[in-house]
Parts: C-alpha cells; sequence; structure tokens
C-alpha cells in the first residue's frame, strides 16, 4: 500500500480514500473506507478510457457481472457508478496478496495448500457459470489469497453467455499463459465455462511450479505453444497431476466441469475433504502476510486531504509561489537538478512564458567510458538526434531536454547514478541501462518513484514485467528471439530435424533458445540438444553427435563469438552444408575474424535493425553522419525512436498531467512507428507486440548482411 498522491481524489461515491493499493493502464486501485467504516478496494477508471464509449460499456457490465455473484469465495461489487466522469466500484477489500505476489515473493505453495486453491476456484467458477457468465481471465493476478481461502476478482472482460461481444472479432481474449487454445485461436469460437477450466488448470501449475505450463517470454510465443504444444507437466507433484490434466484437455469438451474438477482435487461429493481447507490452509509465511495487512489496514488514520472541489478552510497546500520559490532555491544552490527543476514541464511548475513551450526531462542512463562505452554511445546519439529532431518540430507543444550519468558498467558508480537522476524531479522517463548488472536497482528505484524506465538494448528477465510496472521493455523477450529460428527453418529453408548446441556456460539466454526450440521444433519435427558443459570445448564432438542424430540445420544457442566460431569451424570440417543459425549477442566481428572461410552462409537473429540497409533510416543515417562523422552504431536506431514513444504518450496528456505517474501509465496505451520497428504493447501483459521484434542477418564476405525483419524473409538468400 502506498500513500495517496497529491493528484488523487479524497473520495469516491463517498467512501473515505486512505491508501493506493495499485494502478495500472486502465486506473487505479484504492483503500476506502465506508460511511459505515468498512474497508473497501475502489476501483477508479481513468477519464481518457472513460470517454470511450465501448469502454465505458465494458466497464458497466463488470459492475452487474460481479454484482449478481454472492458465493464465498468471489469478491462481488457492493456500489459503482459506471456513469460517473471517472467510473468507479468498489468491492470488499481483501487484505491478502495476489496468488502472482505470493509465489514470486515466497516461492510455489504447498501441495496441500494448491489442492485448496483449486477447489475453493472451481466452486467460484461452478458460481460464475450458474449465473450465466464465462470470466474468460483466469490468471495469477486476479486471485487473492485470503486468511479462510482464496478469492476470485475481476470481472473486466467476463461476458454472458450468447452476449454480443465489445471486443474485436479477430482478437485474443485472456491473457497469453494462461488462456485456452480456443481463446488463444483469433476469429475462434467464443470462450465458454470450459475454457474458465482450462485457465484454473494453468494457475494450479503455476501455484505449485512457479512457472505456467507454456513457458513464459514474449506473448506471441506463448500463445503458440499454448494452440501447438502439450503442457510442460514435469514439475508438478504426482498428488495433483489427475486433476491438472484433466483441466488441461486440449478439446473443451474432455474438460471437467468444476464440480467434477474439486472432486479430482478431493473435495466435494466424490472425494474427501480437501485438507487445510479452514484458517490454517497457508505456509506461515504468507498467513503472516495477510495478519499484517489486516493490522495495518484497520489502524490506518484518515489522510490529509488531497484533490478536493472545494479546500476546507484552513487547510495548507503548497501553492503555485512556494513552488516557484523552491524550484529558484534548488537552482540558486547549483545542484544536479537545478538546470531541470526551474524549466521543468512537472505538476505545479511555473508555466513558460507567453509563447515559449515547456520543457520536459529526459535521462539516459548508461556505460558511456566502461566495457559497454560503445553500446553506451550508441543509445546516447540516437537520443540526441530524435530530441533535436522532436524539439525542431513547428507542431510540438513541448520541448525536449536530455540529461546522461554515465555508470562506467560499475555498479557503485550505477546506483549513485540511479540515485541522482531519480531525485531530479523534471526527469520524467530514464532510458537505460545498458548493462545487465544495473537492471534491478535502477527498475526497483523507478518503481517507488513512479518513473517511467525503459530498456531499449537489454531485456528484463521474465518476473521483472509483473513485477515493476513501470518498466517499459522494448525490445522482445528472451523467447523472442526464437521465433526468428522457428519462422526461417519453417517457412524459409523447412527442416524435419533440429540440433541445438547448447552452450552451458551462457546460462539463460541458451537455456532459453534451447526450451523455446525443444517445446516448437521446427516444422513440427524434432530437436535434438547437444550440450556443451561450461569451459568445455569438444565441438568437433558435438557435431559428431548431431550427424548421428541425423540433424538438417544448426542452431548455437550461445553468446560468445568465439565459440560460436569454434562451431563453425567444426561444422565445416565436418561437411555439414544445412542452414546455421544464432543470435545477435554472438554476431561480432570477432566471429568473422574466428571462424574465416568457415563463417559463410551463417544466419543471425538479432533485435536490432541495421538502418543502412532501410531507406526510411536514410535522413537519420545522414544526421548522424553529420553529426559524429560516422554511421549508427547498434542500438542507435532503437534509442532514437524511444524519444518518439515518449514524446507521443507525453503528447497524449493533458499540460497538468505531463508528470511522472502520468506518463508511466499512459506510454503502455501509445504506439509510434518507429525506424526500427512499431512500438506498441499488449494492453494486459504490456510485453511489445507485433511481428516485426526481430530481424535475420547473413554472413556475406566480411560482413552482416541485414535481410530484414524476419517476418519478410520469404526465401534463402
Amino acid at each position: 500500500m502506498r500513500p495517496l498522491l497529491p493528484s488523487d481524489p479524497s473520495t469516491v461515491g463517498g467512501h473515505r480514500l486512505l491508501g493506493r493499493l495499485g494502478s495500472g493502464g486502465m486506473g487505479t486501485v484504492y483503500l476506502g473506507r465506508s460511511p459505515a467504516g468498512v474497508l473497501l478496494a475502489v476501483k477508479v477508471i481513468r477519464a481518457d478510457h472513460a470517454a470511450d464509449p465501448a469502454f465505458r460499456e465494458r466497464f458497466r457490465r463488470e459492475a452487474e457481472a460481479a454484482g449478481r455473484l454472492s458465493g464465498r469465495w468471489v469478491v462481488p461489487v457492493v456500489a459503482a457508478d459506471p456513469q460517473a466522469r471517472e467510473p468507479w466500484l468498489a468491492t470488499p477489500f481483501v487484505p491478502g496478496p495476489a496468488l502472482s505476489e505470493a509465489v514470486a515473493g515466497y516461492g510455489p505453495l504447498p501441495v496441500a495448500a494448491v489442492r485448496t486453491l483449486g477447489a475453493r476456484l472451481a466452486e467460484a467458477l461452478a458460481e460464475v457459470h450458474a449465473a450465466g457468465l464465462v470470466h474468460r481471465d483466469v490468471k495469477p493476478g486476479n486471485i487473492l489469497l485470503a486468511p479462510d481461502g482464496p478469492r476470485l476478482i475481476d470481472f473486466g472482460i467476463a461476458r454472458a453467455a450468447g452476449a454480443v461481444t465489445l471486443t474485436a472479432a479477430d482478437a485474443v481474449v485472456g491473457t497469453p499463459g494462461y488462456l485456452a487454445p480456443e481463446q488463444a485461436r483469433a476469429g475462434g469460437p467464443a470462450p465458454g465455462p470450459e475454457s474458465d477450466v482450462f485457465s484454473l488448470g494453468c494457475v494450479l501449475v503455476y501455484a505449485a511450479t512457479g512457472r505456467g505450463p507454456f513457458g513464459g517470454g514474449h506473448a506471441a510465443a506463448v500463445v503458440f505453444r499454448t494452440v501447438h504444444d502439450e503442457p510442460d507437466l514435469a514439475a508438478v507433484p504426482p498428488e495433483l497431476l489427475p486433476a491438472v490434466t484433466a483441466a488441461l484437455a486440449g478439446n473443451p469438451t474432455d474438460r471437467p466441469a468444476p464440480a467434477r474438477l474439486r472432486a479430482l482435487l478431493g473435495d466435494g461429493p466424490y472425494g474427501s475433504e480437501v485438507p487445510g481447507g479452514g484458517g490454517e490452509w497457508l505456509p506461515g509465511q504468507l498467513a503472516r502476510l495477510i495478519a499484517e495487512r489486516s493490522t495495518h489496514a484497520l489502524e490506518l488514520p484518515a489522510p490529509e486531504p488531497t484533490r478536493l472541489d472545494a479546500p476546507p478552510a484552513g487547510a495548507r497546500f503548497l501553492t503555485r509561489r512556494r513552488l516557484i520559490a523552491g524550484a529558484g532555491l534548488l537552482a540558486a544552490a547549483g545542484g544536479p537538478a537545478g538546470w531541470f527543476a526551474t524549466r521543468g514541464g512537472r505538476r505545479g511548475s511555473p508555466p513558460p512564458p507567453a509563447g515559449e513551450r515547456p520543457t520536459l526531462g529526459l535521462a539516459l542512463q548508461a556505460d558511456l567510458s566502461g566495457p559497454g562505452a560503445r553500446t553506451g554511445r550508441a543509445h546516447e546519439r540516437g537520443l540526441r538526434l530524435a530530441v533535436d529532431r522532436h524539439n525542431a518540430r513547428a507542431d510540438a507543444v513541448f520541448r525536449l531536454a536530455l540529461r546522461t550519468a554515465d555508470d562506467g558498467g560499475d555498479r557503485a558508480r550505477a546506483a549513485a547514478a540511479t540515485k541522482e537522476l531519480i531525485a531530479d524531479p523534471a526527469v520524467l522517463a530514464i532510458v537505460g541501462p545498458t548493462w545487465d548488472g544495473a537492471v534491478p536497482g535502477l527498475a526497483g528505484a523507478c518503481l517507488a518513484a513512479d518513473l517511467t524506465l525503459v530498456l531499449v538494448s537489454l531485456n528484463s528477465a521474465q518476473p521483472f514485467q509483473s513485477q515493476w510496472r513501470t518498466l517499459v521493455d522494448t525490445r522482445a523477450s528472451a523467447d523472442g528471439v526464437a521465433l526468428p529460428v522457428l519462422h526461417y527453418l519453417s517457412r524459409v529453408e523447412p527442416v524435419s530435424r533440429t540440433a541445438v548446441v547448447e552452450d552451458s556456460a551462457d546460462g539463460e539466454p541458451a537455456w532459453r533458445l534451447t526450451r523455446a526450440l525443444r517445446q516448437s521444433p521446427p516444422s513440427q519435427g524434432t530437436t535434438s540438444v547437444h550440450r556443451i558443459p561450461a569451459g568445455g570445448a569438444d565441438f568437433a564432438g558435438a557435431v559428431r553427435d548431431l550427424t548421428r542424430a541425423r540433424a538438417e540445420a544448426v542452431v548455437f544457442a550461445g553468446t560468445s563469438p568465439e565459440r560460436a566460431a569454434l562451431l563453425a569451424r567444426a561444422l565445416t570440417d565436418a561437411g555439414f552444408e544445412g542452414p546455421r543459425l544464432g543470435i545477435g549477442e554472438a554476431m561480432e566481428p570477432s566471429f568473422l575474424t574466428a571462424a574465416g572461410p568457415a563463417a559463410a552462409g551463417w544466419l543471425f537473429a538479432a533485435f536490432f535493425t541495421d538502418p543502412l540497409s532501410v531507406p526510411g533510416c536514410a535522413d537519420f543515417v545522414a544526421a548522424h553522419r553529420a553529426a559524429y562523422g560516422e554511421p549508427p552504431g547498434r542500438w542507435a536506431t532503437e534509442a532514437y525512436d524511444v524519444v518518439g514513444l515518449v514524446a507521443a504518450a507525453l503528447t497524449g496528456l493533458a499540460g497538468g498531467g505531463r508528470d511522472r505517474p502520468g506518463l508511466s501509465r499512459r506510454i503502455f496505451r501509445v504506439s509510434h512507428q518507429g525506424l526500427a520497428k512499431p512500438l506498441g504493447f499488449d494492453p494486459t501483459t504490456h510485453t511489445l507486440a507485433g511481428d516485426r521484434i526481430a530481424h535475420l542477418y547473413r554472413v556475406v564476405p566480411g560482413a552482416f548482411g541485414y535481410l530484414g525483419p524476419f517476418a519478410d524473409v520469404r526465401s534463402a538468400p
């Protein structure tokens, strides 16, 4: 729970607001207290969403759907006003964490707790379906853990059976990883009660193992596996397998009804009562967490007034005069935030002189002088050119200013740079960092400050996406690098037998690619895996093994260009002539040098474009040459595009709303046609959307030749 912001209302519908429970692209959920003293969760929708009649109708339907339910394991709506300027609804406050928070923070649940969880949620679904509704978004984030059992929440996309849908005909409704195959097929039949049962099966796998049955990564990859692959149940405890396997049947008619699922879990008329069904169903640390939150919520005093139409007499607020004086003192003190503080466009700062556009601040935190300086400089140059271009536009309603912080690739310097940038009130977004070790500290600090953090060349690990809601990842997930490989070996040069040579020393990038290709073999054939142990270099032995496996294509799952070169030479020595592919991390000049003639014809899947080969980048390339005397480096184009995305989000906000909270919510709801790729995000998962997320390159004499976005490559070069 967080304190109310100055921009928050003090009351909603007569309910006194006490604090913030969470916020996202759609709006904010507050802890409120009713006139009778009852604690409520008050969900308030942003006014810009409410301006959409279809969205307002969906919200009205959510309130009506949840209001029709009264069972013990669902959270009903007790008050609502769908017609308000900012529509809202109120539900009883559940002090426990969401299942997603509990598993991420404390690990998978014990078998007994999972059985209780499944049985109670099956009971909740039975009531939902008996009311003629289909929830359509059963997932860990929509399940709260209370002392006596779970609660199912959020009926925002629930639909009455036979009702006309309010989503597009080809839209996928639900959350990737927790939707049924029939939901994942765009344009397929409408989800029914069986779809909710499948989603519950996915939830049970997550609760028991800490991961969903179809893995993680880019939403497109997860949806592909949901439709085409069997669920991964290897880590599910044997006691849960009968129920989980039945719920995850691919054919909807083969899935059990909720009552039968309860029986398979050991509850109801067909089996014994599930253990732990009373007050002690959760592990001790979670029970203590719930008790602490309950106590804290009950003891909360009424906060000071925030946004009131008529402030009470004698109330003291920060006035415009005081804000101007504070900014002037900061500037006079010569602190690192001084220039931005007097020029920033944050809420409450003084208006610029007539005819002058306000200036809003962006920042880059990057390694500009250490081992990753090449990438850091590419980021900085791309950002500066984009800022200059934005400021030269006659129709721009604000100016942008860029501040840089060099962390040198050092953890101590990174922590200091992060602290300095976040302390600057005019910095509305930070781009970076450019090395992995700086991501957790910077992302956590930005979340606490409600400050947008945009990643360009790095990719956030899967837990970051849900844990750090202010993190904007403009690169596809680690699993997304498998999509170009799958496309090429299924559509361009189809093969039936693929070999993956996994360099175990490279950790996550290697095993993620291996896992994706094992779960979704190219051309729906077979994938054999040949691992090189950490410290080992027997690539010739791996080539002998894959030759015996009659492999038709070889994929190097590793990031070292020198070790990729060892594999290339071993394949050439063995006379292998099939497709050979690697990933962008290994696509370095040192690969060409070390592999020599064996590099010829290798293909690489990468997340960066080649602006020299894209006609639409000609002006950017010319401006870069004029400013820096050389063509753009890798990731400069992608950094350039980020400024366009941030500017589009800020432009869509009213002047007073161009602040940190406004940008962190708005940025996931806008799209920007960048030079490298379109930037737009899935409204539910906030992951990058679209199929132009990765590119293919082929080695030509002495260089890497650009083939284009992988989906555009239709024939072998």
